[in-house]
């Protein structure tokens, strides 16, 4: 996610792309969306996870084909040890074949998500 994100402020510290890892459909425990997927790891008692919840579920629903797929961290260790997701929320923003295109740890504002998935599309599309 091109925006910063202040890790002070509580918002979310952005990492790169990854190189490039693709993730398998199988894993996930949801479909790719045609266009992007957000997809966040949570935790049960996790008060920002709740909230990340929410503004992805509103960016998904008005970004037409992007997809919104939680995880619970917990029942997913092989995945979260294989992603070093070490905390929650932790969202990946996937093109639509899957590879990690920005990866963001803890909550993030909807306007930085909007950014990253103009990224993630781009991407996605050939476009660099």
């Amino acid at each position: 996610m091109t925006s910063r994100f202040d890790a002070a402020e509580g918002r979310a510290r952005v990492r790169g792309r990854d190189d490039g890892r693709r993730l398998a459909v199988a894993g996930l425990g949801g479909e790719l969306g045609e266009r992007a997927t957000l997809l966040q790891f949570s935790s049960a008692f996790c008060a920002p996870c709740r909230a990340t919840r929410r503004v992805l579920g509103e960016v998904a629903g008005m970004v037409p084909g992007v997809t919104h797929v939680e995880i619970d961290a917990e029942a997913h260790l092989d995945l979260v040890r294989e992603l070093r997701i070490l905390r929650t929320p932790t969202v990946l923003v996937l093109d639509a074949g899957g590879r990690v295109v920005r990866r963001a740890v803890g909550q993030p504002r909807k306007a930085d998500v909007i950014a990253a998935l103009g990224d993630a599309v781009r991407t996605g599309s050939g476009e660099q």
